[in-house]
């Protein structure tokens, strides 16, 4: 155990004083440090936009401090009925932050904004111990540049810091590699259970290519690699379930209802709605996403925000895209509109790949070059191939593949130089090819969203000037001519990503619950990311419920959550976060109001909840007509306070407006079934 502690101090330490001790590697340290510097201007800049960023995730970390069973639950609101439905890691960093910072957008962003910056310091280090320090730096940029990346790091989703969780796990899978120790493969799985339990299985998209780095590069005996994998495994999913477990085992009357998985369930939330259903899309399966990719379910397609209205998510019968993220398909990564988030140097890091698999012998065991194409190949291809096909994620979730696109980049640019000593002519062909194939990418992108503007030339220019100076000094080897030329076409890719990510940074407020890259649109929710509460409604609910639980009953976190970061109080979310939960039935609502608990509630009583969601999203029945029976049976209507609202919106409340004047939160930016809602009494 103690080696073990030993090698995770290491870890931490990743041997930083090789950056910033030695006088002799000034230029690298200064190097390193604008980047960083860099990196912590757009990530710092501007970040009064966000407010409280996702307010869904803000609104159950202020719920988790005001206990230790409402912490360990990672419940959504103060009242512990529902859970968030994320594991808990990522979450407890935010929790303890908001401790000493008090509950603000500042205080739940920083986390993430040091996961960012730490990430490109690992992934420096990670690159440079193989290829050097012009490929490290080259990576550590590339990635501070990403504009997904930008956008991520500067908000309270939780993939900063699994990414970071990750790259750690590849310093200690390439350790295991080189040395052939166990502990350090064991220190690997360790990290990515510790992954999963941040994200769920999106923690185990690399893992195919790290247990392939061990498997093809380790000097070990087959066998013997084998038996470690196995070991590795156990530790892994020993680690990745013990949370999920623990909650399971806990009695359901004792916790809160684990949200968005269906039956109640941490086990079910990892393998359906945090799993499989991010392949298949939300409400489909196996068969659906079948169809969906051979055509099959085509006619079904196109149906429906979430069942309803023209070009939405999902329909009777098949199960189409999620909104923003395009048709699933080869190019879906190369075009708009996932394009702007991690495609701007994704042919280049392709081109890079087949370089590196091209320019070494094929060994046994893998040679670096090669195991760099299993790990960073890996890693990249995996991630690549599930989000072309996929039906359920945010354009967020495509910074999983930035760190491997970045290091990729930069090894092909270095592995080019390196190619000039042998083959100059090759190399400059080589290298211009793939990066004007890089800027057409660039160029499609940007000016689906901002048309032809002025800085889109800057590239074009510094490609051309670029190629000039290498042909010119394409014999000299490595003359000054030969650097500037391939710093000018290097320059070229990377102005166009660097810009966005300023204009991310800009326009921050107009994605700041579900981040994406720069839509050129620089609109952002009226009130800049603050709190939506109708304060006619909170004064009488407060004055109202003096002695009561919960301030009131609503639909979703989408309506609720503004009132829980406003006033601390219990807000019950009847469907969870999107309505499609059976949190309580209408014997636990009976009880809640008889015993003084619960008072009033706001609810779409209409048609007997028609217009309700459940779990075929947009069908109604279920639980919620259930509820609206109970509604219209039990309690009556206040009038005043009836509002437009949808349940599949955006969790800060932001999107369609407020009938009547009301104002209280309401949904947008998935589309859905409009709800009116109104406010009932239900004390007796």
């Amino acid at each position: 155990m103690g080696t073990f502690a030993l090698d995770a101090l290491s870890l931490g330490r990743l041997r930083l004083q090789e950056l910033f001790v030695s006088r002799s590697n000034a230029p690298r340290r200064l190097a390193l440090a604008a980047i960083l510097v860099l990196a912590g201007a757009l990530l710092f800049s501007h970040l009064s936009a966000i407010g409280y960023a996702n307010h869904y995730y803000t609104a159950g970390v202020a719920s988790m401090l005001q206990s230790w069973h409402n912490f360990f639950f990672v419940v959504a609101e103060p009242g512990g009925a529902v859970s968030i439905d994320k594991p808990p890691l990522g979450l407890w960093l935010q929790a303890a932050s908001a401790y000493v910072l008090g509950v603000n957008g500042f205080a739940l962003v920083l986390p993430e904004i040091i996961c960012g910056l730490l990430s490109i310091l690992v992934l420096y280090h990670l690159v440079r111990r193989s290829f050097g320090t012009v490929a490290g730096l080259l990576a550590a940029l590339a990635l501070a540049i990403t504009p997904i990346v930008v956008a991520t790091d500067r908000n309270n989703t939780i993939d900063s810091s699994l990414i970071l969780t990750l790259l750690l796990a590849t310093w200690a899978f390439i350790k295991a590699t080189e040395t052939g120790r166990l502990r350090f493969l064991l220190l690997g799985a360790l990290l990515v259970g510790i992954g999963f339990n941040i994200k769920m299985l999106q923690a185990y998209l690399p893992l195919p290519a790290f247990y392939g780095l061990y498997l093809l590069g380790a000097r070990l005996r087959l066998w013997r690699k084998l038996a470690s994998l196995a070991l590795a495994t156990v530790l892994l999913l020993t680690v990745s379930l013990s949370w999920a477990v623990a909650v399971d085992l806990t009695p359901a009357s004792q916790r809160p209802y684990v949200g968005s998985s269906g039956n109640n369930s941490e086990l079910n939330l990892a393998i359906g709605y945090n799993g499989l259903q991010r392949l298949t899309g939300m409400g489909g399966n196996i068969t659906s996403f079948i169809n969906r990719l051979t055509g099959a379910g085509r006619a079904n397609n196109g149906r429906g925000g979430f069942g309803r209205g023209p070009g939405g998510f999902g329909g009777p019968g098949g199960v189409g895209a999620f909104p923003g993220t395009g048709q699933p398909g080869a190019l879906r990564l190369f075009i708009a509109p996932l394009s702007k988030e991690v495609g701007w140097l994704l042919p280049f890091g392709l081109f890079s790949l087949a370089l590196l698999a091209w320019r070494s012998r094929l060994r046994w065991p893998l040679e670096p070059k090669h195991q760099a194409v299993v790990l960073w190949g890996g890693w990249l291809v995996t991630g690549a191939v599930f989000f072309s096909v996929a039906g359920f994620f945010h354009e967020y979730y495509l910074s999983m593949l930035a760190a491997p696109l970045a290091a990729l980049v930069a090894i092909g640019i270095v592995e080019l130089w390196h190619l000039r000593d042998e083959r100059p002519w090759l190399s400059l062909g080589l290298l211009v090819a793939a990066a004007a194939v890089t800027l057409a990418v660039q160029f499609g992108t940007a000016t689906a969203y901002v048309g032809q503007v002025w800085w889109l030339e800057v590239p074009l220019v510094l490609l051309a000037a670029g190629a000039f100076t290498l042909s010119l000094s394409a014999e000299s080897r490595r003359g000054l001519g030969g650097l500037l030329g391939t710093c000018a076409v290097v320059g070229a890719m990377l102005f166009t990503p660097a810009v966005w990510s300023a204009l991310t940074t800009l326009n921050t407020s107009s994605n700041q619950s579900l981040p994406a890259a720069y839509s050129g649109q620089a609109s952002g929710p009226a009130n800049g990311g603050g709190l939506q509460v109708n304060q006619q409604l909170l004064t009488y609910l407060q004055a109202n419920t003096q002695g009561v639980k919960y301030l009131m009953a609503v639909p979703s976190s989408m309506q609720g959550a503004d009132y829980v970061i406003a006033t601390g109080r219990p807000v019950l979310y009847l469907g969870g976060f999107m309505g499609v939960d059976q949190v309580v039935t209408a014997d636990q609502l009976t009880q809640l109001v008889a015993s003084g608990a619960l008072r009033y509630v706001y609810w779409d009583a209409r048609g007997g909840g028609a217009n309700n969601l459940r779990g075929g999203f947009g069908q109604g029945g279920g639980n919620q007509a259930v509820i609206s029976n109970w509604v219209t049976a039990q309690c009556k209507a206040v009038q005043g306070f009836n509002t437009a609202t949808q349940n599949s919106g955006a969790p800060d409340g932001t999107g369609s407006g407020a009938a009547n004047g009301s104002g209280a939160a309401s949904g947008g930016g998935f589309g859905g079934p409009s709800l009116q809602v109104t406010l009932y009494d239900c004390a007796r």
